[in-house]
């Protein structure tokens, strides 16, 4: 069968699937409705957000709400808030979307466009080399995807995937993992950072005492580097007194340029040579285990097929910086 019949036949079935689903697809205006008022918190602020007028948009939830059978929003003295239906409700938007996503996304992978849009939540270890290159590789070979990056950390990432307000997620450390479908695991040990002339840079094995002798720079507790610094710290009878406490890995890695302290970070976010002053080195294994960066998709879900293909390429890529 030549490709312009296969994409008609493709098509054929997509809108046989879509009238099966005729109730739901009529909704989705309402649906954006819907989130308007979620997201605004109430009925005046989101009709200016959506150029509406407030009674008009009243309307529109409440002929919605009697057709669903169910109220959705609790109607409170300043504002609305999603009830427990509602909640339900949003998943089920979110799923709608993601399958709608999934539908177009392989018309077009099979009409030859590779278009589609990827997004993931991944930690600021992944910006300043890893994540860049990886989407500079894939766009190379299909530059009609486009992508969005959302910074996130462990927890966070998570809430992302089982609202679907991202497809794929790279954190080093996850909480919870209940829902966190894993499919690459890369180990990460904790690097110090610090001034390149530092006495650091020449010891043998890097111990955590060597480096408490310091002052220290550290990440939020939100993040999975200072979750096992803490237990390690613990575990030595030792208690992490942070000069600086900071969510920016960014002003981790310069700070130590400006004072004699030292900070902490996964390799994957740190060049291999010595840059801008600062050199790093890993924490010994004695006192710190190593901790792993992982990439995973919510469990059980169908991703449209270019989030899928560049889940792929990352898979890939950290399989061979274990293998380094």
């Amino acid at each position: 069968m030549c490709k312009s019949n296969a994409i008609k036949t493709h098509i054929r079935c997509v809108f046989r699937n879509a009238r099966q689903k005729d109730s739901d697809m009529r909704y989705l205006k309402t649906f954006e409705l819907i989130e308007a008022v979620v997201r605004a918190g109430s009925i005046r602020k989101a009709a200016e957000d959506t150029n509406l007028t407030a009674s008009a948009l009243n309307r529109r939830i409440q002929q919605f709400e009697q057709e669903f059978g169910w109220p959705i929003f609790e109607r409170l003295p300043r504002g609305m808030r999603l009830n427990p239906a509602g909640e339900l409700l949003m998943q089920h938007i979110g799923l709608q979307r993601t399958d709608l996503a999934r539908i177009q996304s392989q018309v077009a992978d099979l009409s030859g466009e590779r278009r589609g849009h990827v997004s993931i939540a991944c930690s600021q270890a992944l910006l300043p080399y890893f994540m860049p290159e990886q989407i500079a590789i894939y766009r190379a070979a299909h530059p009609g995807v486009s992508f969005s990056v959302n910074i996130r950390d462990r927890a966070q990432a998570e809430q992302d995937l089982a609202s679907f307000s991202s497809d794929l997620a790279l954190v080093f450390e996850p909480v919870h993992l209940v829902d966190f479908e894993v499919l690459c695991a890369l180990p990460q040990a904790v690097h110090a950072v610090f001034q390149h002339d530092s006495p650091l840079a020449q010891k043998s094995e890097l111990r955590l005492s060597d480096c408490l002798e310091y002052d220290i720079v550290l990440p939020t507790s939100a993040y999975g580097v200072r979750n096992l610094l803490e237990l390690a710290a613990a575990r030595k009878g030792r208690t992490m007194a942070p000069i600086v406490e900071t969510e920016s890995f960014d002003l981790i890695r310069h700070y130590v340029t400006c004072e004699n302290a030292v900070g902490f970070q996964i390799p994957i976010g740190l060049s291999a040579k010595k840059q801008g002053g600062i050199a790093h080195r890993p924490l010994s294994v004695r006192d710190l285990p190593t901790g792993r960066l992982l990439l995973g998709q919510m469990k059980g879900r169908t991703l449209p097929v270019a989030s899928a293909k560049f889940g792929q390429q990352l898979v890939a890529a950290l399989e061979m910086r274990a293998s380094e």
